[in-house]
């Protein structure tokens, strides 16, 4: 298992380095809010693209090779970049075109190693929240890392040479994944007595399973909605309107960094915390109460235009807060959906939870130039906290907790929930994104 953490962690922290470069590589050439907004929309359409139709082909092909494949052409993406900018040139619409593909098996890779999870999770005997939260907070120390990382490399070397760090951290993790995580056996679907290996479903039918699934599922559907909503807003405020807000008000590249890095410091810290009691807190209060406090406060900071230190302690609450999302999202998840379909269920869900980013990110920049940025800061305040306190409504969301509905391992993607719990850590239906990690926050 620390093998997996790790090659995700590494992964992720090219992302973020990614993240950074991007914008100010695009502010480097004298683009507008909107042009930094249409960069980030590269960047996180083939999220949802990816997410809903490569879960199928991590099912099939396997996991571990999934996860391996997608660095691999995730970091041949990157480093096409800094070659073209460095000997051809680097047009904006070549600039586009490298970061959609680039970002196209970031969630299949991740959802791999997210399916892989639960039988190391076994292997490591612990429980099903702590290891969901170590891994999510293996991302946040990502951020943590790479934002600070990023923040000096692209202050100091300039966001194409930083890169070719990007680069470097792919064909890593692709490394740790293939020399020290153990392959294991794909879990098939549950047969009929003449079903033979002729008889294979389709790529089609097996989305479509996937999709009934998450369809007929009140509780996905709730969670996905909200995360949608949530990440929506999230990308409007972090791949925008914070480097706008960054390279306009806070002094460019090293402030965002900070800001990044206390975030995912905290919200680190809030993971593992909440790993260890997780198995004692209601769920439902709990992801409101948090969720809340993710998005609220540092919005509100913002459009407040309150100094950068109060930026950074409103960032360490909502990274504390945050740090507790992903842990309950994941583990409801992973609780309820059969192994055999989780990888097309999971690409769906964060295709699902994703939908919205790609919108939010092309928003906040034209929101920047057009409304500025404190009035878009506090519309983002007043809407995220209105959302995310409908899980207080009760309904659907009270089978979060454990012990309400849950499907058995042997379900198949059209049936409806069995009234039962399954135990935590099993090789049945036990425990997107990135925010699924839903993504959270």
């Amino acid at each position: 298992m620390t093998a997996l953490l790790s090659a995700h962690a590494v992964s992720q922290t090219g992302n973020v380095i990614t993240a950074f470069a991007v914008p100010f590589y695009v502010l480097g050439l004298g683009g507008s809010g909107v042009e930094v907004g249409i960069a980030a929309f590269s960047a996180t359409a083939p999220v949802v693209v990816g997410g809903a139709l490569g879960g199928v082909v991590v099912d099939r092909v396997g996991h571990r090779r999934a996860a391996i494949v997608a660095d691999l052409v995730s970091g041949a993406a990157v480093l096409a970049m800094p070659v073209l900018a460095l000997t051809l040139g680097l047009p904006f619409w070549a600039l586009l075109l490298l970061v959609f593909a680039g970002g196209l098996l970031d969630t299949p890779g991740q959802t791999a190693r997210r399916v892989m999870l639960p039988r190391l999770t076994d292997r490591a005997g612990v429980r099903l929240e702590q290891s969901v939260g170590l891994l999510d907070g293996s991302e946040r120390f990502a951020k943590l890392i790479g934002a600070s990382a990023a923040g000096l490399l692209v202050a100091t070397v300039g966001p194409i040479s930083a890169l070719f760090v990007t680069a470097a951290t792919f064909a890593l993790s692709a490394g740790l994944t293939g020399a020290f995580v153990p392959a294991t056996p794909s879990a098939t679907a549950p047969r009929g007595d003449g079903d033979d290996d002729s008889t294979r479903a389709s790529y089609w039918s097996d989305l479509a399973d996937g999709f009934r699934f998450v369809m007929r599922d009140r509780l996905m559907r709730l969670i996905v909605g909200l995360v949608l909503f949530t990440n929506l807003l999230d990308a409007a405020r972090g791949s925008s309107l914070l480097p706008l807000y960054a390279n306009d008000r806070l002094g460019g590249a090293a402030s965002l960094g900070l800001l990044v890095a206390v975030m995912g410091g905290c919200a680190l810290i809030g993971n593992v915390g909440f790993g260890f009691v997780a198995h004692r807190m209601p769920r439902r209060v709990t992801l409101t109460i948090c969720f809340t406090l993710a998005g609220g406060p540092p919005s509100t900071a913002f459009a407040l235009g309150a100094p950068l230190p109060v930026l950074v302690a409103a960032t360490a609450i909502a990274g504390l807060a945050a740090g507790s999302i992903n842990p309950i999202l994941g583990a409801v998840q992973l609780e309820r959906v059969p192994e055999h379909l989780r990888g097309r269920v999971f690409g769906l869900i964060n295709a699902g939870a994703w939908a919205g980013v790609p919108f939010g990110a092309l928003l906040g920049g034209v929101a920047a130039d057009t409304v500025g940025l404190a009035v878009a800061f506090g519309v983002i305040a007043v809407a995220y906290t209105l959302a995310t306190l409908t899980p207080l409504l009760g309904g659907s969301w009270r089978q979060m907790e454990r012990g309400r509905v849950a499907l058995d391992s042997t379900a198949t993607a059209g049936d409806d929930p069995p009234e039962q719990q399954n135990g935590p850590g099993g090789g049945g239906a036990v425990p997107i994104d990135d925010r699924q990690e839903g993504r959270g926050a």
